[in-house]
């Protein structure tokens, strides 16, 4: 199965000036494309070649995991943007204040977990298999599928996802994609 760029939901330039375009000219177009480039070099003639992104990511090590799930994060990261960001659901504001107090403790846990990354890495909301709500870090490539959680939002704390338009500012760049949150996408995603 050859993976391919997905076609992002809105222009190239909608998300901005919370995400500029050049950012996702590179981002999402030269980074991620790479990406799926090395994963599908990687694993021709493997038994991952006719394997979904999901199998290898729950599956795979080495330099297969790390393209995978690469393109696994950046896709579910990319795909959860919106430039029209509608309130937030009632189902998904009871869960996250049933979960962190509020979702105004939420916000503040989340990007507590974002900005104090050190290094590369994601920060995620998640859900259990029994429901419970929590926020994970991930260092590189990591993926919370593989410690068995669902993935219900991310942000990329990556130097490359925000030096273009904040440079050293994680801050601002964290405070900016969480503006920027489809949260009907996140609340869809609740089991």
């Amino acid at each position: 199965m050859k993976h391919l760029l997905p076609e992002l939901p809105y222009a190239p330039d909608a998300l901005a000036p919370g995400m500029s375009r050049e950012t996702i000219e590179f981002h999402y177009g030269k980074h991620l494309q790479t990406y799926i480039d090395n994963l599908n070099r990687l694993i021709e003639g493997t038994p991952f070649a006719d394997c979904s992104l999901d199998e290898i990511v729950r599956r795979a090590d080495g330099a297969v995991f790390n393209n995978a799930a690469q393109t696994w994060n950046h896709t579910f990261f990319f795909l959860t943007l919106t430039p029209h960001q509608a309130p937030m659901p009632e189902k998904l504001a009871a869960r996250l204040s049933e979960a962190f107090g509020s979702v105004e403790n939420f916000l503040s846990e989340f990007t507590k977990a974002a900005t104090g990354l050190f290094g590369s890495g994601w920060a995620w909301l998640t859900e259990d298999m029994d429901g419970r709500l929590s926020i994970v870090q991930t260092q590189n490539a990591g993926n919370p599928m593989t410690s068995g959680l669902t993935p219900l939002m991310t942000v990329d704390v990556w130097e490359h996802a925000y030096y273009i338009d904040y440079r050293n500012r994680r801050a601002d760049y964290v405070a900016a994609c969480l503006r920027l949150i489809d949260w009907e996408k996140v609340s869809g995603r609740l089991k």
